[in-house]
């Protein structure tokens, strides 16, 4: 009879053990997979806040272009008018013919850096002269200084640049699955730079005196702002309305000029 109840109670203390393993197997399944979403949420927000410091390397990146001479297509520029002279109107297409030479060797652009095309269309520096478009992007920068009619001025505002493009040569390159390229063209940037007028600030290097290690120049202060965004699956490339994750930046730079 004892043996009887023994065999029983151990039959009945395996089943026993056997339920509490396969819920705490069940459990160990749940958590992982819970851990797992957690680090693809995590990467997802690490990667759109890389994204945004590139919308203010590329913001940045502009700026400069601008004012030491914006890329262009020589195709493009216009002739100095019919009240032109001779004389201003062969330099014009000497001028033309030296960008048509580099742009040649440089996928058909060369810098347009005749001051005597203003900006913003030639180059110089970039002042508040158009509106910022109202995007998730902008409106989530609370701080911009707005005028009686309720508009920000900037200097300029990018919008609808997919980063997974911007990469793809490089992920192409090294063979990467269909599945990550498609899945880093979610990932968007925008930028709008603000003059904020000038500025006075520190330099220093080889072109100053021996006898001083700093010089008071001045220059122009911009206020950067970019964002990086991911949006949702299924979304199209240009839809940047409701992005599933969006990270605004923002920095200060002075440039001398």
């Amino acid at each position: 009879m004892n043996k009887k109840n023994q065999k029983g109670f151990t039959l009945i203390l395996s089943l026993v053990l056997l339920l509490v393993m396969s819920l705490m197997g069940g459990s160990l399944i749940v958590i992982s997979s819970s851990d797992h979403q957690s680090n693809n949420t995590s990467d997802e927000y690490q990667q759109t806040f890389y994204v945004a410091e590139h919308a203010l390397i590329e913001a940045e990146k502009y700026v400069i272009n601008q004012m030491i001479g914006p890329w262009v297509d020589p195709a493009t520029l216009t002739s100095p008018g019919a009240g032109a002279t001779a004389e201003e109107l062969q330099a014009h297409n000497d001028y033309v013919s030296q960008l048509k030479s580099l742009a040649s060797s440089n996928g058909g652009f060369a810098r347009h850096t005749d001051a005597s095309t203003p900006w913003p269309n030639g180059r110089g520096i970039p002042t508040n002269i158009i509106n910022v478009s109202s995007t998730p992007c902008s409106n989530s920068f609370r701080n911009l200084i707005k005028d009686g009619d309720g508009n920000t001025l900037v200097a300029a505002h990018k919008t609808l640049w997919n980063f997974g493009e911007l990469i793809e040569p490089i992920l192409n390159a090294e063979s990467a699955p269909d599945k990550e390229i498609e899945h880093m063209k979610r990932y968007g940037w925008e930028f709008f730079v603000i003059n904020v007028g000038r500025s006075t600030f520190k330099g220093a290097g080889t072109s100053l005196k021996k006898t001083s290690t700093n010089a008071q120049q001045q220059g122009n202060a911009y206020k950067l702002y970019g964002c990086g965004y991911l949006m949702p699956k299924g979304s199209a490339l240009t839809d940047i309305d409701d992005p599933e994750i969006l990270i605004p930046l923002e920095t200060l730079v002075i440039l001398s000029g």
